[in-house]
């Protein structure tokens, strides 16, 4: 019997230790799905201040499509979500051979999705440069191939020779920088342009982009207007350029897809800086080259007005204010996809449609609004990705590098006489300090990084470049 008691004393230890072991591992479950349970409350709670920020958002957004769409309307579906719809019976020119439809009289639309897209555009480069080439990790062999049409290959096992293809398109930085210029206009090519006087008007804007073979004369002035600063051409337009520029050396032409040899035969004769166009892929509703204007334009100017878009309901067939009409993109999905932007501070919108043209924009959500609901997606975004924190500017950049500030201007070694007398020096030799004080502000506050795109529209796929000076080394 003492034994069994002596026995059952000894265990006694052993069980207290193992209850409080029990209640020690059971306590710390406790506190985990307490503390589990806070978070995801502190989360839901964040989750919800975020709808209702973007669903406030999402109402002035339908506010302004009802009263600048001349005739569209937005359903709102949630907080990100809507769809643009053309009033019934509305002339659907346009035919998609390959799916043998008409073009639809509503679309779909994220608007989270549109405004931290466009957001990166205001801080972006979107000319291709050296840097971006020697930072990204495939940039010479596999990237800089597909930019060359008539390397025969996809890709460059030659860097010399691709060196040499782009040598007079390639800067060595980016020669223009974010809010560079602060009011840009961004002129189409509709025949609506004859029946409004905007010359005057577009001409006031610190820079002017224009699209392909786009007349700039006497003939059209009052139209169109006489300032020339950028061109986004493309490979048709190549074999006229020499004419349509007549002269005006300092207008600079973008390149908008690859290098070939009708441009590289156009570069030979003119004096014009030219450069190529980054290269992103935009698929949310609006193609061709005015889109890409758009995306040039913004990616320097503080405000961006489109003239020449033909983006009301009214319009029922393609025309150009300088030749007989054409068949062009779908002109329904990229009207509502242009009045979309132009409710979210992207754009704005100039028509002979619309007869008020006081400039008023007070339909507009305010830049202050516009800001908070970007804030609102970011941090939802991150929050639904479980990457909460971190949320400035270089959030998405996936690659990073570095560069000396410091290095050679376009052009090659075996330039003839006309290029040498390129004025690429004009923008690519510029001093910050001589740059608008917003540009310096959003230089500084960058910390000397430029942000690139890598492929397509993805929001997280960034190359980023920090530029040092030799003096800080």
């Amino acid at each position: 019997m003492r034994t069994a008691k002596s026995s059952a004393a000894s265990r006694r230890p052993a069980v207290i230790l193992i209850l409080l072991g029990a209640a020690l591992v059971f306590s710390v479950l406790i506190v985990s799905i307490q503390s589990s349970l806070f978070t995801g409350s502190r989360r839901s709670v964040a989750d919800s201040e975020e709808i209702r920020v973007l669903s406030d958002f999402q109402s002035r957004v339908q506010q302004c499509v009802a009263r600048r769409g001349l005739g569209l309307t937005a359903d709102i579906i949630d907080h990100c979500k809507l769809v643009l719809k053309f009033p019934e019976g509305t002339n659907s020119t346009w035919y998609n051979a390959q799916f043998k439809i008409f073009e639809p009289l509503e679309y779909k639309y994220d608007v989270c999705e549109a405004i931290l897209l466009w957001e990166q555009y205001r801080n972006m480069t979107t000319v291709l440069t050296r840097e971006y080439l020697d930072v990204r990790p495939d940039g010479w062999l596999d990237y800089a191939a597909k930019r060359i049409a008539q390397l025969g290959a996809d890709k460059c096992y030659n860097r010399s020779l691709c060196e040499e293809h782009l040598n007079l398109i390639l800067p060595a930085k980016p020669p223009f920088h974010p809010r560079q210029f602060k009011t840009c206009a961004v002129v189409g090519n509709s025949g609506d342009l004859l029946k409004t006087e905007f010359g005057q008007e577009i001409d006031e804007h610190d820079a002017v982009f224009r699209d392909n073979e786009a007349p700039v004369n006497e003939k059209y002035a009052k139209h169109v207007g006489l300032k020339r600063d950028f061109r986004l051409v493309v490979r048709g337009a190549a074999r006229n350029m020499v004419a349509i520029l007549n002269g005006s050396s300092e207008e600079v032409l973008i390149i908008k897809s690859v290098t070939h040899k009708d441009f590289n035969a156009m570069i030979k004769e003119l004096p014009n800086p030219v450069y190529l166009f980054q290269g992103i892929v935009l698929r949310r509703g609006a193609k061709g080259t005015g889109m890409k204007s758009v995306e040039l334009a913004l990616s320097m100017c503080d405000i961006v007005d489109i003239y020449g878009f033909t983006v009301d309901p009214g319009y029922t067939e393609w025309t150009r204010y300088f030749s007989t009409p054409r068949k062009g993109h779908n002109p329904l999905q990229g009207r509502a996809y242009y009045q979309l932007l132009e409710c979210l501070g992207v754009i704005r919108i100039h028509s002979p449609m619309r007869a008020n043209r006081n400039q008023e924009w007070s339909d507009v959500p305010s830049k202050k609004f516009i800001r908070s609901a970007h804030a609102a997606a970011l941090r939802l975004k991150r929050q639904q990705a479980g990457q909460e924190g971190n949320l400035g500017p270089f959030v998405n950049c996936k690659v990073w590098g570095t560069v000396d500030q410091d290095g050679p201007v376009s052009g090659s070694p075996d330039m003839g006489d006309t290029r040498k007398k390129s004025n690429y020096n004009k923008w690519e030799l510029l001093r910050l300090e001589s740059l608008r004080k917003e540009a310096q502000v959003h230089y500084a506050q960058m910390g000397g990084v430029s942000l690139y795109k890598m492929d397509g529209n993805k929001l997280d796929d960034l190359v980023c470049v920090k530029h040092t000076f030799r003096s800080e080394s």
